[in-house]
């Protein structure tokens, strides 16, 4: 690819919103209250590093679903295997896919047989308010899934009567319709969402077909209304070396992913009581070799039931939270047996505001259950400073762990992969100490984090001579980082602008670990994250949308560029979507090449 147009392009951008600028419009996350942390804070008030992506943003940005658009975010490594997010896994500052959980309206949604079917059930993005990204360890406040960081996708709440018809084509034969339906009536409020998506696939067998069906109502009483969210995903997809890079394979996986939640918010004098009901369901059928089902076939089915109650109240000395999460697990597989357990979880920590609400210090204890590996505890600390009403610095520190998923433990794939059952749980100490400013159309927040990791769990070879890749607890892994966001609102002659920049940098010591090979961890974590992004306005018709990322990792280096245009005529709005515009050959999941450049149409009808 050729960089010297990408950063010709970037400044000639860059230069067009340097003449003449109005005051825009104010912008501020104050009003934003956090609901993935136990105790509700404005965004303001958090001291941890929480990146927000609202919906205006996500309607600006070059993302067509959850994964794209994360892949834009400094520090979340997003490793798809395709287009459309297939079979994508997310690391934060430079963790492993089993160690972050992703909550849809604050509902726990971490698979036990594998961090591999987390985005398996990915919520349309029509159908989403805001996504909360909470980076550093968060185990203090969701339990040991959130080894690394947790992210929320909070689902819309306020909706009007419409209906949305969305139609998309693109390269290699893409085709894609959508259909979104809302109702606000008088004593309930109800959205509708089906999606069918389908494409020959942009090399030989990585064709799919997904669809997606997404229902969510707000049942109105005298108090908080009751929400109940169900939502289905079905795929069914060419896994073209996924998971191997044996030529003599030619995978192929289906999944089913399911959740069904009620929840209800109680509010009384100072206290909030915030209980909620809810069902997830993963299903996933694989298959070594797609024409011989013969030959290898895994099928799995995994169920997690669970109840939670989060409760927060104030009082002179600040505000206390506390709560617990009950939840019954098991899994049926061919491959990995039939497992059950049982899962609780408790927490308690309180928020102290001292020094004329200057100085916030919270600490906190998690405790973590679960029937096959005993009882764990993850205290942590946060503590901020409020320099004044645009300047804040802040720290924290926690502990985090993490019990194996079932494939770690016991998959066998003669001749390439086996779990182990011995396996330790992993475990790590993380701290962070960050500043945030903000103003009325800036925005810029950096932190320098350290992690020391321990029983850290990955498939290795030993020698090259090891038949298998065997699962096991590597030794001490350090992991220093720094990182930097920024974001600038302005208006040039009433068209508005946005312009994000974020870097993160990685450094990890892997002391005395000395292995022939490794799937997952070893020299695989990224080095240096540039991620960019542009949208702008032109004379009220046009919005075009640019993202740029630049990553290096210890054995590839990439750039890669996306660029939208969008107008809306009337009740028609149509955009026009090129993937990796300068034809970048790159991976993100070894032995995957990721496509060349293509391109998406599409065209939206809303109608009342």
């Amino acid at each position: 690819m050729n960089n010297f147009r990408v950063v010709l392009l970037i400044t000639i951008l860059l230069g067009k919103f340097s003449f003449s600028q109005d005051t825009p419009k104010q912008v501020s996350l104050d009003s934003v209250i956090i609901t993935s942390s136990r105790i509700e804070l404005p965004f303001s008030k958090n001291s941890r590093t929480i990146t927000v992506i609202s919906s205006e943003e996500i309607q600006n940005s070059t993302a067509t679903n959850v994964a794209d658009l994360l892949q834009n975010i400094a520090g979340i490594d997003v490793r798809r295997r395709g287009i459309d997010g297939m079979q994508s896994d997310i690391y934060i500052r430079g963790g492993h896919f089993n160690q972050t959980l992703i909550l849809i309206d604050d509902i726990k949604t971490e698979d036990p047989q594998t961090g591999h079917h987390t985005m398996n059930m990915m919520i349309p993005l029509e159908n989403i308010e805001r996504i909360e990204i909470i980076k550093g360890p968060a185990a203090r406040i969701f339990g040991q899934n959130a080894f690394l960081g947790a992210i929320n996708i909070v689902t819309k709440k306020h909706v009007k009567n419409n209906v949305e018809l969305d139609l998309k084509a693109g390269s290699y034969n893409r085709k894609f319709i959508g259909i979104t339906a809302a109702a606000n009536l008088k004593k309930s409020s109800h959205q509708i969402h089906f999606s069918n998506n389908t494409s020959d696939g942009y090399r030989e067998n990585t064709d799919f077909k997904n669809q997606n069906y997404f229902i969510k109502s707000s049942l109105k009483t005298k108090n908080d209304p009751i929400q109940i969210l169900a939502t289905f995903a079905e795929r069914k997809f060419g896994a073209n070396n996924f998971y191997t890079n044996s030529p003599n394979f030619n995978e192929y996986e289906e999944t089913q992913t399911s959740l069904v939640g009620v929840s209800r918010r109680f509010v009384a004098n100072n206290l909030i009581i915030k209980p909620k009901l809810y069902w997830k369901r993963n299903q996933d059928m694989f298959l070594l070799k797609r024409e011989d089902p013969g030959f290898s076939r895994n099928f799995n089915v995994s169920n997690k039931i669970g109840v939670e109650v989060n409760t927060s109240y104030k009082s002179k000395i600040g505000i206390t939270g506390f709560g617990f999460d009950l939840a019954k697990i098991s899994l049926s597989s061919n491959n990995l047996g039939d497992q059950n357990r049982a899962m609780f979880n408790a927490f308690f920590e309180h928020r102290f505001s001292l020094v004329n609400d200057k100085l916030d210090i919270t600490p906190g204890v998690s405790l973590n259950y679960f029937s096959d590996f005993d009882f764990h505890t993850f205290p942590g600390l946060d503590i901020g400073y409020k320099i004044n009403n645009q300047l804040k610095i802040y720290g924290n520190i926690g502990y985090s762990y993490r019990i194996p998923t079932y494939t770690e433990l016991y998959i066998s794939i003669p001749n390439f992969l086996s779990g182990n059952d011995a396996l330790n749980p992993e475990k790590a100490i993380a701290e962070e100490i960050g500043i945030k400013y903000s103003s009325n159309n800036f925005q810029v927040s950096s932190a320098f984090f350290r992690r020391e990791a321990e029983d850290l769990i990955d498939y290795v070879k030993e020698t090259e001579d090891s038949p298998v890749f065997l699962a096991q607890n590597l030794r001490q892994i350090t992991t220093n980082g720094f990182e930097i966001n920024t974001s600038y609102h302005l208006k040039i002659q009433d068209n508005s602008h946005n312009i994000t920049l974020g870097y993160t940098f990685l450094e990890d010591d892997y002391h005395d670990t000395n292995v022939f090979a490794s799937r997952y961890l070893i020299n695989s974590s990224i080095k240096h994250h540039f991620t960019a992004s542009i949208d702008f306005e032109l004379f009220k018709i046009l919005k075009p949308s640019i993202s740029y990322r630049y990553l290096e990792r210890p054995s590839n280096s990439y750039n890669v560029m996306d660029a939208k245009i969008t107008t809306k005529i009337k009740f028609f709005t149509l955009f026009v979507l090129a993937n990796n515009i300068f034809n970048t050959s790159y991976s993100e999941k070894d032995f995957v090449p990721m496509p060349k450049g293509n391109m998406l149409l599409g065209v939206n009808y809303s109608f009342k």
